[in-house]
């Protein structure tokens, strides 16, 4: 469950509300795919924006649907009471494991952090995913941070994000990182324009945006057999990462499950909104010029 392809579907939204019907199809689609994992209620999920009540129905449906892939549920939010609760609805949902990003408002010390994890590892059952996602919590884990919470029980996998730009140099940091957590916990990479080379730098899994909506895509390049094929598959789709960073991860593939027919428009939860006629219109030409549909 920790290693290979964790794929993030959205959960996507009609008439401001849970489309069960589309997100109970991406979940079998994934399944049908042989992904490794499904992580529900990840940041390509919107969990911040859903309420308790929302997010333990998508918890339950992901369950339902994955087939026999396991699924991890995320369980952020602002108060730690809230994600206790959280954690117990996913777990109740016969989640085989939980993702955890410390979310906030107030900056957050490193001492909050740990504290939070603390809590939580010593409150549930399953295995946890620790989430470092600088860019939407808004709070850095430091490496030593890392090793302290990477100690609690229940502690299964450090998902780290972004890489730094040689092989070289990513291998030195993955290298580093292995070597302050304990063997059993993996070390796992996000960012999708950069999973091939986290993956080649030793990195277990893939925590991956595009891995929700087209999972064959990711797994070409978890199940390459080589680091020069990884690295191929992967630079194939640049024109696909060119529009991530553009535009967000999350509003990119919004618009090619769109395209898909996996999903209506709009799909995103208020007051996020999905991309204009013109970027649309750029995703439809991507997804044709890497034969996507």
């Amino acid at each position: 469950m920790f290693t290979g392809l964790s794929a993030f579907p959205l959960t996507p939204l009609t008439d401001d509300r849970v489309d069960e019907k589309a997100f109970a199809g991406l979940i079998e689609r994934l399944g049908a795919a042989g992904v490794d994992s499904i992580t529900a209620l990840g940041s390509t999920g919107s969990y911040p924006y859903l309420s308790r009540e929302e997010r333990a129905q998508v918890a339950g449906l992901a369950v339902r649907h994955a087939g026999p892939v396991p699924v991890m549920i995320g369980i952020g939010a602002l108060r730690t009471r809230h994600v206790l609760e959280l954690a117990e609805d996913a777990q109740r949902a016969g989640a085989s494991a939980l993702l955890l990003a410390p979310v906030s408002y107030q900056a957050l010390t490193e001492d909050d952090v740990f504290g939070l994890f603390e809590t939580v590892t010593a409150h549930v059952s399953v295995p946890l995913v620790v989430y470092d996602n600088p860019g939407t919590t808004h709070f850095t884990f430091s490496e030593e941070l890392y090793a302290r919470v990477a100690r609690l029980p229940h502690v299964a996998s450090v998902k780290i994000p972004g890489m730094p730009a040689t092989p070289e140099q990513a291998a030195e940091r993955v290298t580093r990182i292995r070597a302050l957590l304990p063997a059993a916990v993996t070390v796992g990479t996000s960012g999708d324009a950069h999973a091939a080379t986290g993956l080649n730098a030793g990195c277990q899994v893939w925590y991956s945006v595009v891995g929700g909506t087209l999972p064959e895509l990711a797994l070409a390049i978890t199940r390459a057999g080589s680091a020069q094929a990884a690295t191929e598959a992967s630079n194939r789709l640049q024109p696909l990462w060119d529009l991530f960073a553009r535009h967000g991860g999350l509003r990119v593939v919004s618009a090619l499950a769109e395209l898909l027919g996996l999903v209506g428009h709009p799909n995103l939860p208020l007051p996020i909104r999905g991309l204009g006629t013109d970027d649309r219109a750029e995703v439809s030409r991507v997804a044709d010029e890497l034969q996507l549909r």
